[in-house]
């Protein structure tokens, strides 16, 4: 039977009689939203036992994107889609929880760096996830780990290509 098809009989009707066709794409993006969420949870729950009081799963979010080394806001807010107003405000607000630190740099530019707190925070946080991988494969076995992290790289390079412009696909 063909995916269409598939689609056709598990298709569900609004009241007010708008089909709604399910789809695996639908549940990949309900499934990994949730697991995402659960997954912040987890690591902020337990950096919170840790003592690390103002840690939040958006801040986590933020801080993982930055390098170890020198960041710049105009970098992050590209590679995080924001505006560099609103990375400033983020990390101001870390600089005075004691995450990061600001440099000057040349002109205008400052540099953004992670205090001893913030690599703290974050090696804490990678042992946190380390520790969850030990949880995981206690109940999951490893094969199903590593498959499915690769089948979401997989979707991931696939969707890269449909969201490149028309003619680069050609």
């Amino acid at each position: 039977m063909s995916t269409k098809m598939t689609q056709q009989l598990t298709q569900r009707v609004t009241q007010r009689g708008t089909p709604m066709v399910e789809s695996q794409a639908l549940q990949l993006v309900l499934r990994s939203s949730q697991l995402a969420e659960q997954l912040s949870s987890h690591v902020t729950t337990v950096l919170k036992a840790k003592g690390y009081t103002t840690v939040s799963p958006a801040m986590l979010t933020f801080l993982s994107t930055l390098e170890c080394g020198i960041n710049y806001g105009s970098d992050i807010a590209r590679s995080l889609g924001v505006s560099r107003q609103m990375v400033a405000k983020t990390v101001k607000g870390l600089c005075a929880d004691g995450y990061l630190e600001q440099v000057d740099d040349v002109g205008k530019r400052k540099q953004i760096l992670f205090t001893e707190l913030g690599e703290q925070l974050m090696a804490d946080s990678r042992q946190v996830l380390a520790d969850l991988d030990g949880t995981l494969s206690e109940h999951l076995s490893e094969d199903l780990l590593i498959t499915t992290t690769q089948g979401i790289q997989d979707i991931h390079e696939v969707l890269t290509t449909l969201d490149a412009p028309l003619d680069a696909r050609t």
